[in-house]
């Protein structure tokens, strides 16, 4: 339990209708969730407006309710706290009411459009194979040192963050590594954190549908180096056009890394293989099973964050060769004669690409390369026509199906990607995409190469609102098994 009065310096308030001493045992932006004695935050949201459900949480006990417009009539007995951004202040009396735990823990957050799941999983994977305690929150899981809570969001909310880091903290982790999303950092999700560092990937076309235009989405990754502190490390990828515009103007302390470019941090493909590849980092040969130029970057950026760390190089280098691709990333699934299915989370054009030209430095000439793709509903339509042109542009044979179609029609989806093609360009259309993934594996030859790209490491598939159990990899193994059967008969 805490008194109001005791957290609200944290934050801009414009005034309190109430007893300031009002104690609250919990907080929470869901009037559904509200508990006896809990603290309501009423934020304006894309969908709704919280300040409509201020008489719901009131009635369910909420003993204070922090909002930006006072109610036509305030109940008794309820603190009343009145901000200018009820977002942000939810992210500032978050991180108070839990005791400031990202003070606690090394927090590192990296952004960018694509490799935040890979890298963040991958320093974590790295401390604690060097004997530390640490948490991770991503896209795929979060983790409290080993135990494992299912993953809701990239970027969770202010509220969910701190008790996590709480829990972290409490449980002697000494590190965090999160993600941080595009719409987290503008909906002030990670506000209130103390980061010890932070990275960026790289920016592509991603989320056009929620920030509008490129240069929007450039900005709102920028703002969270902008808001890392003097003592903390940004560390920047050298051959994005767009990486040192993102550590431009702030405090922390800018390193680089690049594959191509003069670095702090240098990496070097020496050989490429269908099990792995050979690296040079910092003049050091090593092997990974990860595979990839994109892989090679998100490498030697997790070097050079746990060097930044203060980690010992030599470590570090002899337990990133010990790394396991991350679930749905790069991910292999293997027939019985030698034809490999890869499935990939790619879902942006820029995504697609990497994985579509790793497949092609590693597959031989008479490899037929099939490729199953689609795109999300109720999200950027932009990158559909552009999602289509790649998968073209390397398939032997290009499979458009469903993936997550949320709202929209699967057809007029597919309609808008193949819109983007020449007259005339052959491809297939199956909007069921077991029936696709069953295609693909029957349309190949023993020792084929086939992509499953979107979906990775997802179990669901979105149709309207609900989500129906759906996992690529699954569908690959029982395909793989029908194609023996199949073979045998």
């Amino acid at each position: 339990m805490k008194k109001i009065e005791e957290i609200l310096h944290y934050t801009p308030v414009g005034a309190v209708h109430g007893d300031p001493e009002t104690e609250i045992g919990g907080l929470t932006y869901d009037s559904r969730n509200v508990r006896p004695g809990d603290c309501f935050f009423a934020i304006r949201g894309t969908q709704s407006d919280g300040h409509d459900y201020i008489p719901m949480a009131v009635g369910k006990g909420a003993a204070a309710v922090v909002c930006e417009q006072l109610p036509a009539e305030p109940a008794e007995g309820v603190a009343y706290v009145v901000v200018p951004d009820s977002a942000g202040a939810m992210a500032d009396l978050a991180a108070a009411f839990y005791g400031f735990p990202s003070r606690e823990l090394k927090l590192v957050g990296i952004t960018g459009t694509n490799g935040k799941t890979t890298t963040v999983t991958l320093l974590y994977d790295l401390v604690r194979a060097l004997g530390y305690r640490a948490g991770l929150i991503s896209t795929v899981v979060y983790k409290v040192d080993g135990r494992e809570i299912e993953a809701t969001h990239t970027t969770p909310d202010p509220i969910r963050l701190n008790a996590m880091m709480r829990e972290m903290a409490d449980a002697g982790c000494e590190f965090c590594f999160m993600e941080c999303s595009s719409h987290a950092i503008v909906q002030e999700r990670t506000r209130g954190l103390d980061f010890a560092g932070g990275i960026f990937s790289n920016i592509t076309h991603d989320h056009l549908d929620y920030h509008k235009t490129f240069a929007e989405y450039i900005r709102a990754k920028k703002r969270f180096f902008d808001g890392l502190p003097k003592g903390a490390f940004a560390l920047t990828n050298a051959d994005d056009r767009n990486g040192m515009v993102m550590v431009q103007n702030t405090a922390a302390a800018v390193s680089t890394y690049s594959l191509r470019e003069m670095a702090d941090f240098r990496c070097k493909i020496i050989e490429m293989h269908v099990d792995g590849m050979l690296l040079r980092i910092d003049g050091q040969e090593l092997w990974t099973g990860l595979l990839g130029r994109f892989n090679a970057y998100n490498l030697v950026a997790v070097y050079g964050a746990a060097v930044l760390l203060g980690l010992d190089r030599g470590e570090v280098l002899r337990v990133l060769s010990t790394l396991h691709p991350v679930s749905g990333r790069f991910e292999i699934v293997r027939a019985g004669n030698g034809t490999v299915a890869v499935v990939d989370y790619a879902h942006t054009p820029d995504a697609l690409e990497n994985v579509l030209r790793t497949i092609e430095e590693i597959r031989t000439p008479a490899q037929q390369l099939i490729v199953v793709c689609g795109c999300g509903g109720d999200r950027d339509r932009t990158k559909r026509p552009e999602m289509a042109r790649i998968a073209v542009k390397y398939a032997s044979t290009a499979i458009f199906t469903s993936d997550n179609p949320r709202h929209e029609s699967p057809e007029a989806i597919l309609d808008e990607m193949v819109a983007g093609l020449q007259p005339g360009t052959r491809c297939v259309r199956i909007t069921d995409r077991a029936e696709a993934i069953r295609t693909a594996v029957l349309l190949s030859h023993p020792g084929d190469i086939l992509l499953v790209a979107g979906k990775g490491h997802e179990t669901y598939q979105i149709l309207g609102d609900v989500k129906h159990h759906f996992d690529d990899r699954e569908e690959v193994r029982k395909a793989f098994g029908l194609l023996a059967a199949t073979q045998k008969n």
